[in-house]
């Protein structure tokens, strides 16, 4: 920031929610320029699994993930679709319950493939596809851990959510009405994350 003062963030680093959380207290940024893209990478493995499972192209599967980066992330089964048809009229229920676990352990099991280091490749597209968004103006819809001021009933924390990404960062967040079910699943999430930062701030003294 010392040789950029107008620079975005896109943080990457894991447990994202919290190192996002950091990077927005340690750099001083507004809220709008500091992203997490945990939500890109688990929303691309969820509709690959999805497309596999139909036997279609990820480029016609429309599919969402909130919350958390990791076990207790929510990949919406409601809103998943393939050009508007919902996933539940394509899928059997085992079959999805089985794809939103494997979403859930998608990082886990790249670990387990690639036996040392984590995953790089999609977290760098990701990465990139945001930042274009940012760049170019695109105005994307994208899910990405942004900071929460009341929206979906939560407050002070990062959490991956579908938001507009144009030149300014976060433009804006885009809210619907959850389940009941799914805001109890949110709100487990948000528990999670919150531990996460409270570890982050003990060890930073602050």
């Amino acid at each position: 920031l010392e040789y950029s003062k107008d620079a975005y963030l896109v943080v990457v680093t894991n447990p994202i929610d919290a190192m996002v959380y950091t990077s927005y207290k340690v750099s001083g940024l507004p809220k709008n320029k500091v992203i997490g893209m945990a939500g890109v990478l688990d929303s691309a493995r969820y509709r690959s699994f999805l497309a596999d499972a139909i036997g279609v192209s990820p480029k016609d599967v429309n599919a969402i993930v909130m919350g958390i980066h990791g076990d207790y992330m929510l990949p919406l089964v409601r809103l998943a679709n393939v050009c508007g048809i919902p996933i539940t009229e394509l899928l059997p229920k085992d079959e999805i319950d089985a794809i939103v676990k494997r979403t859930q352990n998608g990082g886990a099991e790249i670990v387990a493939h690639l036996k040392t280091g984590s995953a790089y490749y999609t977290p760098a597209a990701a990465a990139v596809e945001m930042a274009k968004a940012i760049i170019f103006d695109e105005k994307r819809v994208l899910p990405c851990a942004a900071y929460l001021e009341g929206e979906f009933g939560i407050s002070g924390y990062f959490l991956g959510v579908p938001v507009v990404i144009g030149k300014n960062g976060v433009e804006k967040i885009l809210q619907f009405k959850l389940t009941e079910e799914e805001q109890s699943l949110l709100k487990l999430s948000v528990e999670k994350v919150k531990e996460q930062v409270a570890s982050v701030n003990k060890i930073l003294g602050w």
